[in-house]
């Protein structure tokens, strides 16, 4: 589904990715593991269009979209869940899922979209009158993930999707994610929680000062020595 081969960029006179390539194959559960600073997020806004790349290819389903605007890479079908989950506090949340429903292809079956979506997040349904801006940081979060998938995205990208929540909310945050995958959209995946991340995924790839330095599977990260002793404290 999506191949970077090579992918250079970074921001003004500041290099951050140094060549990075990687593969996400349809129906897996991708994670990008690493250190603060290590080009995680950066690979993310380059392949969204958020940040343009300098140099190397990047393909989704058969198209080139290393130069695409983001718009466009989301009409083809990226949808990133940003850090921070970036709601609209002061509109309901109906209506934020809603803004997730914006794009062409979108737009013509919001209502069925909604009612499937919402079923995988019943406490979603739950607020829908509510002020987005008045919900806890875990609802929030669901309220996010919901709006990425109004989008009918074909690869849906997580930034961070457990910061700032409880141990309890990071368990159920890890458990929608998989049932999102289940459901039939691929997932791309940065998360500071190695440990939850591996244990969910198909397959990883470490990435070091821009570069990827490991890959295996999910299973095969975690019994890494290195990935052990450098991002679990083993």
């Amino acid at each position: 589904m999506l191949k970077l081969r090579d992918v250079k960029a970074g921001y003004g006179k500041s290099e951050v990715l140094q060549g990075v390539t990687l593969d996400v194959n349809v129906g897996e559960v991708v994670t990008l593991v690493g250190a603060n600073g290590a080009g995680k997020t950066t690979t993310l806004k380059t392949l969204c269009g958020i940040v343009q790349a300098r140099s190397g290819s990047i393909d989704f389903e058969g198209i080139q979209i290393s130069s695409h605007e983001p718009h466009d890479i989301v009409e083809l079908g990226i949808t990133m869940i940003p850090e921070g989950r970036q709601l609209f506090p002061f509109l309901t949340v109906e209506d934020n899922l809603l803004m997730g429903a914006y794009k062409l292809g979108a737009r013509k079956n919001h209502k069925e979209r909604m009612e499937r979506v919402l079923t995988i997040f019943p406490r979603v349904k739950e607020r829908l009158a509510q002020l987005a801006g008045s919900l806890s940081g875990g609802e929030q979060q669901m309220v996010a993930i919901a709006r990425g998938m109004m989008a009918e995205p074909r690869l849906l990208v997580f930034d961070e999707p457990s910061l700032g929540l409880s141990p309890l909310l990071v368990e159920q945050m890890f458990e929608v994610i998989r049932t999102v995958a289940n459901k039939g959209t691929t997932v791309l995946l940065v998360e500071q929680n190695v440990f939850h991340t591996l244990q969910i995924a198909d397959r990883g790839y470490v990435l070091e000062n821009g570069a990827v330095t490991l890959t295996g599977t999910g299973k095969e990260l975690l019994e890494n020595p290195h990935v052990r002793r450098a991002y679990l404290g083993h």
